[in-house]
């Protein structure tokens, strides 16, 4: 029986070349020096650190755009609120979402029956398996999923007949 999966997974070595890359232009540009703005990565938490907010909100940017750059799509990006350090620095807390959470999984599933095309859905763990009778099917579900599901990335993998 053909199925497929329902992901969002983010590569974490793109991830990890876009805050070298953030940290690199952080140190070369002018208005950062002699400022303690950089970017820490710990598995999908990234700390992003600076002097006053408006550099906090310049490092960010620059963070996006060299994640976007790097095909990481920054709607899966959890932005915190900017807390302060010692003195004043500042600093503010990014964390990176992978899985497809179980509220929005269950959005998927109840999409998916509401359509009434001969497929059903399921949850494992953090994915969202599709099986149905036909390719066609499958591939209208895929459509329907795309064409509805906008604020969130998701990848459809493992498509198997």
């Amino acid at each position: 029986m053909p199925s497929f999966d329902i992901v969002s997974e983010v590569d974490k070595q793109e991830v990890r070349n876009a805050v070298d890359q953030t940290n690199k232009e952080v140190t070369n540009r002018f208005d950062f020096k002699g400022s303690d703005a950089r970017v820490e990565q710990a598995d999908y938490v990234l700390t992003v650190f600076a002097d006053t907010d408006f550099q906090l909100d310049q490092v960010q940017d620059i963070l996006s755009q060299k994640l976007s750059k790097r095909g990481v799509d920054v709607k899966c990006l959890d932005i915190g609120k900017p807390e302060g350090v010692s003195g004043n620095k500042v600093k503010r807390s990014v964390t990176v979402k992978t899985g497809v959470e179980t509220e929005l999984a269950k959005k998927i599933v109840k999409l998916v029956k509401d359509s009434k095309l001969k497929v059903q859905a399921s949850i494992q763990g953090e994915t969202v398996r599709v099986t149905g009778a036909k390719r066609d099917v499958l591939q209208e579900t895929i459509a329907l999923v795309r064409k509805s599901i906008t604020d969130f990335p998701l990848q459809f993998q493992n498509f198997r007949d």
